[in-house]
């Protein structure tokens, strides 16, 4: 089976009460649409297991990019001694204060291996995928495709082009394929029900977990929905 999850923010029990839900087995494929750290308390753990997981893939989301840079730089920082510039302290202040002191507290608490390996992990993330599965094709992005066109070139788009414009769910995007987002979530404040909203040849699976939401999961080979 395959399945799509996104903005697991840290809530490393929910993935874990998810994957015992799907009865997750090895021979079954996990996508995750980005935002897996930031919020949750447990964003360093969540990473620790889902990088030792072949099956599960992760792509970025504008959290992950903002804790790779905010790590990174925190590490080499510590690592040199220096003061840091100004410009890099005001960025760290507004990413703790949306989200990101979690995950900085949790990144402190590892060991040096662990450190790199956390930071490893954020810089190998994918930026979209695509998925045929059940004689379907689907294109798989944390937010968006910004200026799209059917002739865009996935491959030559930056970090920015996938999270910085949020999917329209009432266009088309292509003739062939479906495209999956997290990012916006599907709750009530943002004229959703909290469930996954399918759209004109998309599907939105963002239902607010940490934002008094549930986490979803999609398995694209029978279409069920699963809410932790």
């Amino acid at each position: 089976m395959t399945y799509v999850v996104s903005n697991i923010h840290g809530d490393f029990d929910s993935f874990k009460a998810l994957l015992q839900t799907i009865s997750f087995k090895e021979s079954d494929l996990m996508y995750i649409l980005g935002d897996i750290v930031d919020y949750g308390e447990k964003s360093m753990e969540l990473i620790e297991d889902i990088s030792m997981r072949y099956n599960v893939y992760s792509i970025v989301g504008e959290h992950d990019y903002t804790a790779l840079r905010m790590l990174s730089g925190f590490s080499k920082m510590l690592d040199s001694g220096e003061t840091p510039d100004a410009d890099f302290i005001t960025e760290m202040t507004a990413w703790c204060a949306d989200g990101g002191q979690a995950t900085l507290t949790g990144f402190r608490a590892l060991d040096d291996d662990m450190k790199e390996g956390a930071i490893d992990y954020l810089s190998d993330m994918a930026l979209y995928e695509e998925a045929r599965v059940g004689g379907k094709n689907y294109v798989l992005v944390h937010a968006g495709i910004r200026d799209f066109s059917p002739s865009l070139e996935l491959d030559f788009c930056g970090p920015e082009d996938f999270f910085s414009e949020p999917l329209d769910l009432t266009k088309k995007y292509y003739d062939d394929k479906t495209v999956i987002v997290g990012h916006v979530p599907t709750t009530e404040d943002n004229g959703g029900d909290g469930r996954i909203f399918y759209g004109n040849g998309s599907i939105a699976i963002d239902c607010g977990a940490m934002r008094g939401g549930k986490l979803a999961c999609l398995c694209l080979d029978n279409g069920k929905e699963y809410y932790i």
